[in-house]
């Protein structure tokens, strides 16, 4: 389910300087039309699984998918993550040059460059195009809720988080947000070529 446009969700997360236009057809956008411009994607610069450090700023000229995932995730982030292999796979030679995916940790405190490495191989993750991110934890805390995504820990240790995915644009504007798992992995794909023509 697209997300975008639910201004009364990014009213809570964005700064409130920033200003949000709901465009007409905001229910569903056809290929034909433009995705809106909501506001500049939070940024970081966070560590990867080969200990790199990686920017936002820096993948500037590329579309970005952010998402928010964690090693030890045994319900939805075992669904999420395939279903990024599979639009990685649909994307074909734009992946890696024009399209990039950032997968970053809500668990950061068992998440290290190294489990995060070992989650890629086990996904089979083309990191020439796709980095799995992690970093300090308050870090991390403060740019989960940047993105809007909850997160919650249990006294057992266990994580429970929200789900979203991000597509950034070439100029580092949040331009859609998908909320939960079973998204549309064509429409996903779709956004993000439109985005590299835009």
């Amino acid at each position: 389910m697209r997300a975008g446009l639910c201004l009364a969700f990014l009213l809570l997360v964005l700064p409130a300087s920033t200003m949000l236009v709901q465009p007409e057809g905001a229910s569903g956008t056809s290929p034909s039309e433009s995705l809106p411009k909501i506001a500049p994607a939070p940024e970081f610069t966070l560590t990867s699984q080969d200990r790199a450090p990686i920017s936002l700023t820096k993948l500037r000229g590329r579309v970005v998918a952010v998402t928010f995932i964690f090693t030890r995730c045994s319900d939805t982030c075992p669904v999420l993550t395939p279903m990024m292999s599979l639009v990685r796979d649909r994307l074909g030679a734009d992946f890696g040059r024009s399209v990039v995916f950032a997968s970053i940790t809500v668990d950061p405190e068992h998440d290290t460059p190294e489990m995060l490495k070992l989650y890629a191989q086990m996904h089979e993750a083309d990191v020439a195009g796709w980095s799995f991110l992690t970093g300090p934890p308050e870090v991390i805390a403060a740019l989960t809720r940047r993105y809007g995504v909850f997160v919650a820990r249990d006294a057992n240790g266990s994580v429970d988080h929200s789900f979203l995915t991000s597509i950034v644009d070439q100029h580092g504007i949040l331009r859609v947000q998908y909320v939960g798992v079973r998204f549309d992995p064509d429409e996903l794909r779709r956004d993000l070529v439109s985005l590299m023509k835009d």
